[in-house]
């Protein structure tokens, strides 16, 4: 039984997100949640008592997973194949759960902003940001790490690149342009 609910919940945060990319935050309903799952608003309730609840758990879990890709990658040396297995599972990881999410952020800029679980989205986002950086590398070394990352978050969004390639493709071609921002040591 306990199987089903985590089916039913994650459901839930995947066609919430997608309603509140397309429609916005604000102007979805957790009646229109509940209809584009063809399940009543109880058994929604059930689940999640409100639209911040969702966001936050949908959150929660983002930076739970960012917090453990953080905490091992600083468990690895400090070589080029490390930061490349580094930019791997970041792409990996925004393929398989992350997109949705920085979707929804990108849509909803101003409802992040305000919101808890947008400041601990923001501070995940942060600690990623830096675990490529090489203590007491030079400024620019320290850039282009970061710059990485973005590289890699930045492939998964179409409309910023107007080039003839599917999802897939424009993923693997941000990942190389991330790996060799953080190039050979």
């Amino acid at each position: 039984m306990a199987g089903r609910r985590t089916d039913t919940r994650e459901r839930i945060q995947q066609v919430a997100l997608e309603l509140f990319a397309e429609r916005g935050y604000d102007k979805t309903s957790l009646q229109e949640v509940a209809e584009r799952l063809e399940i009543t608003r109880p058994a929604l309730y059930y689940h999640f008592r409100t639209k911040e609840d969702i966001l936050a758990s949908v959150v929660d879990r983002l930076c739970d997973s960012i917090d453990e890709l953080v905490a091992w990658a600083k468990e690895q040396p400090q070589t080029a194949a490390s930061r490349q297995e580094i930019l791997r599972r970041i792409s990996g990881l925004l393929e398989d759960q992350w997109r949705p999410l920085f979707k929804f952020a990108q849509v909803n800029q101003g409802v992040m902003q305000g919101n808890p679980a947008g400041q601990r989205m923001r501070s995940g986002m942060l600690g990623m940001l830096s675990v490529l950086s090489v203590p007491g590398a030079s400024a620019v070394k320290q850039f282009e790490a970061r710059l990485a990352v973005f590289a890699v978050i930045l492939g998964s969004v179409p409309f910023l690149f107007e080039m003839d390639l599917d999802e897939a493709e424009r993923a693997d071609v941000a990942l190389e342009v991330a790996t060799k921002l953080v190039g050979d040591d």
